[in-house]
């Protein structure tokens, strides 16, 4: 059976892979990645969709100077999937951005190596 990162590989080719399947720097960027598939599996968008927006993310980002090293290919994955959950009215972009507000105060109290965990006074 056709796993759904094998779907996802051939449906966005650009996703960075090795011989085993797609490889990430970071734990975020295999977290994007997995609440892609998600939310793909849902119904909230198809592939064609997915790989559209991630195309227009990509050239949005090189248009303002992105050298496109692959480096920051996760950063568009994430922006693509920001866009496309607002888009669906899965969340609204003013929820989207109280909770990446909440992460960064989240993260900024949380010593190095600690888990991050969101509390309620992170979002005051």
């Amino acid at each position: 059976m056709d796993t759904p990162s094998a779907q996802a590989t051939r449906a966005v080719p650009d996703i960075p892979c090795d011989a085993e399947g797609p490889v990430f720097r970071e734990p975020w960027e295999a977290q994007a990645f997995a609440m892609a598939l998600a939310l793909h599996e849902r119904g909230v968008f198809t592939w064609t969709e997915w790989a559209a927006t991630l195309s227009e993310e990509i050239k949005r980002a090189q248009a303002a100077g992105d050298p496109d090293t692959g480096e920051t290919y996760y950063r568009h994955w994430l922006a693509t999937l920001e866009r496309l959950v607002a888009t669906k009215g899965v969340a609204t972009s003013d929820l989207l951005h109280r909770y990446r507000d909440a992460w960064d105060h989240a993260a900024d109290r949380t010593p190095h190596g600690q888990p991050i965990v969101l509390k309620a006074e992170d979002f005051g």
